[in-house]
């Protein structure tokens, strides 16, 4: 026994060691991976499963939990038993708030103070404005989640029993979504998402609440909890153009699907339909009310846009982020009116912050034409819907035309790939790859370059 607990102890000593020695983001990039691992292990277990589950099958629902996309090549309520779906819901609890988070917030809650390297992996994995602490923005991640998850819990047990739904079953269920639905990973245990209760008015107004409160960001939360504190007298430039951008592309999209999608003229819960649809593309929260793979190609071109955007940087959802298109904006506007600095709504943005948001443009188009292409190989579906299916999985989303069950070995292991970068992040993905120190002595010799 105390030769085993040796083991462990020289591992433990191995592997923190391991951890300092590594880059911020060479750590995100291990520990997501090693939960994926962790979780893919438990899948396999035959006690937790219904029926047999396939080894792709179990990594592919591992991954998409762990990213919180909710892309499935198996019906989770029908493959896993109680235990199994509990992983699962471990699984995206984790991904939602951060792996990192809840060890920070152990730190502070014991010794009220964290160390230096969580601070940096922190600041990896969170992108934050310089007028919010850590401290304060830990706090934040975990109070906030715990409150909004249990209201939703209880919100969606009394949907889920006004529907008829026996006790213990509504009390699971409810849980399950309400996690889900917060931490936009598009899990269900409805076989059809919920396109059974497009009508339910109430049910449609849980899922919105909780993902857009998941999906605007820990930011947008602090800031507000500083403001109603007095700890700042106005609400921060980030937060602004988060929750600006956030209702116009909102605004569009449901105008867009309530005027121009064919499958919603003649419903009668046409307004929340074309809502839903545009608001769970936006925070990625990935459940549908209405068929997606029945979407007209205009519509299905948008979402993809929404999708491929997102919304806030350190929340729950994934895509680009509205921030980095902001950034975009401000670069051609500048350039177009002559101007010298880069500039929105009347204030200059850092070049600091213009570098990463032109690397994650690049970066992030480059892979969803990159995996477009070779999926386009592997796979024989229309282009759009392929398209759509990238989109999906890097931007954490979970909708899908219907092709994910039905993807070869080649293109769910392509799948797995994105939505694990999609997690992670392009660029923390892209620096954890290719980062190296620059050499001081480095002689680099200046010229032009016409473009």
């Amino acid at each position: 026994m105390a030769n085993k607990k040796s083991i462990i102890e020289k591992f433990l000593t191995w592997y923190q060691k391991f951890q300092i020695s590594k880059s911020p983001q060479m750590n995100l990039v291990w520990g997501f991976f090693l939960y994926t691992l962790v979780g893919f292990g438990l899948l396999s277990i035959p006690l937790f499963h219904k029926t047999s589950v396939g080894f792709l099958d179990n990594l592919f629902i591992s991954t998409s939990a762990i990213s919180t996309t909710g892309l499935v090549t198996v019906s989770v309520y029908d493959s896993y038993n109680f235990f199994g779906q509990l992983i699962v819901l471990g699984l995206f609890q984790i991904g939602g708030i951060g792996y990192m988070t809840l060890t920070t917030y152990y730190l502070l809650f014991t010794t009220k103070s964290i160390t230096h390297w969580h601070n940096k992996i922190i600041g990896t994995e969170f992108t934050l404005p310089k007028t919010i602490k850590i401290n304060d923005f830990i706090k934040s991640v975990i109070v906030f989640t715990a409150v909004m998850e249990t209201l939703g819990a209880i919100g969606f047990y009394f949907a889920f029993k006004q529907e008829g739904m026996e006790t213990l079953k509504a009390i699971w269920f409810s849980v399950f979504h309400s996690v889900s639905a917060f931490c936009t990973a598009g899990f269900g245990l409805f076989n059809d998402s919920f396109e059974s209760y497009s009508s339910n008015i109430f049910i449609n107004t849980i899922i919105s609440v909780l993902a857009i409160a998941g999906s605007l960001g820990f930011i947008v939360i602090t800031d507000l909890w500083y403001r109603l504190r007095g700890k700042s007298q106005s609400i921060s430039f980030t937060t602004k153009i988060i929750t600006y951008g956030f209702i116009l592309l909102l605004f569009i999209g449901t105008a867009l699907v309530y005027f121009a999608e064919p499958s919603v003229q003649n419903s009668n819960a046409r307004f929340s339909e074309s809502f839903f649809q545009a608001m769970t593309a936006m925070t990625t929260v990935g459940f549908n009310t209405i068929s997606t793979g029945g979407l007209s190609l205009p519509i299905l071109l948008f979402v993809t846009f929404l999708m491929y955007i997102g919304a806030s940087p350190s929340g729950t959802a994934g895509g680009m982020k509205i921030t980095t298109l902001t950034a975009m904006i401000s670069v051609l506007k500048s350039r177009l009116v002559g101007q010298k600095r880069i500039s929105f709504l009347n204030r200059t943005i850092p070049f600091e912050r213009l570098y990463v948001a032109t690397s994650t443009f690049i970066l992030y188009t480059s892979i969803i034409f990159l995996f477009s292409f070779l999926l386009a190989f592997t796979e024989n579906f229309d282009f759009e819907r392929i398209l759509f299916e990238v989109a999906s999985a890097l931007g954490t989303v979970g909708l899908s035309t219907g092709i994910t069950g039905d993807l070869t070995e080649i293109g769910k292991v392509l799948v797995i790939v994105l939505m694990f970068i999609g997690r992670v992040g392009v660029l923390t993905f892209g620096f954890a790859l290719i980062n190296r120190k620059q050499k001081e002595n480095e002689n680099f010799i200046e010229d032009d370059l016409a473009v």
